[in-house]
């Protein structure tokens, strides 16, 4: 897996330059696994799906605020020389994704709105929880209690929550502070790239009001709601999830330019 800028990514198709760049963003506490083969190998799509700082394989430190990790990305497309993506992101991923678009909309193409919301307020409990060493393993497990629809199997919400845990307490309880003070409720009419809203019949922590909310102040936004999902939704709903982002990303008119990948050969 390559890396650029201290970030480690995951790159699929990236020789395929008549596509536009898709950039996947994690959510608190994940890394590029948390997407799914199915969506990080999305056949014909060129997609990077990296580590946030402090997060997987990438070197620095976990952000507080929503803004810094916004600017962690921007670098990461100045060293590839990428002028414009889509931006797909899944809970934090979606609150930078957001932010990206309303502060740098030349930087974006598109956006795929993944469990996201406006506004993303945290529980304190866990937020309580998070902050401190000695219960740092009751805010995983609540998390991973809110975030999967009944009916997942025990074995991929194990694995999601050995992954979570896996992360440096300081690093989760940043995430969690971003998403808490996380807040552009008003300002969504301000988004004028084409964007597309997700999320699971089921989700908890972000329920399907906050991503209808979106859909109906965002202009020209479609929705998708996935039955039977939770907040992880594209872990639960991977080939779902897939097919809905690959039809948008097909909707995006792209206009291929230079770039710095064209003769190497990448990792896929």
């Amino acid at each position: 897996m390559p890396t650029t800028d201290r970030l480690h990514f995951f790159a699929n198709e990236a020789d395929n330059y008549i596509r536009p760049p898709v950039i996947l963003i994690h959510g608190s506490g994940g890394n590029h696994l948390s997407w799914p083969p199915q969506v990080r190998r999305m056949h014909d799509q060129r997609g990077f799906a990296l580590d946030l700082p402090g997060h997987g394989r990438s070197g620095g430190i976990g952000r507080h605020r929503v803004e810094d990790y916004v600017e962690d990305i921007l670098g990461f497309m100045k060293v590839l020389r990428i002028n414009s993506a889509v931006w797909v992101g899944h809970s934090l991923g979606g609150a930078i994704a957001l932010e990206a678009a309303l502060r740098f909309p030349r930087r974006v193409l598109g956006l795929g709105l993944i469990g996201c919301g406006g506004r993303l307020r945290v529980d304190p409990a866990i937020l309580h929880s998070a902050s401190q060493d000695a219960t740092f393993a009751a805010a995983v497990n609540l998390i991973g209690e809110r975030s999967f629809a009944p009916g997942t199997g025990a074995r991929l919400k194990e694995l999601a929550l050995q992954r979570l845990a896996e992360t440096r307490p300081s690093v989760l309880l940043g995430d969690l502070m971003a998403c808490d003070a996380f807040d552009v409720m008003g300002q969504l009419q301000g988004v004028h790239v084409p964007a597309l809203v997700m999320c699971g019949s089921d989700d908890q922590m972000t329920p399907p009001r906050y991503s209808e909310y979106l859909y109906k102040n965002i202009p020209g936004s479609g929705l998708q709601i996935i039955a039977d999902a939770g907040h992880m939704v594209m872990l639960e709903k991977p080939s779902e999830v897939a097919e809905a982002l690959g039809s948008f990303l097909d909707s995006i008119a792209y206009e291929p330019g230079g770039d710095p990948f064209r003769g190497r050969s990448l990792p896929s």
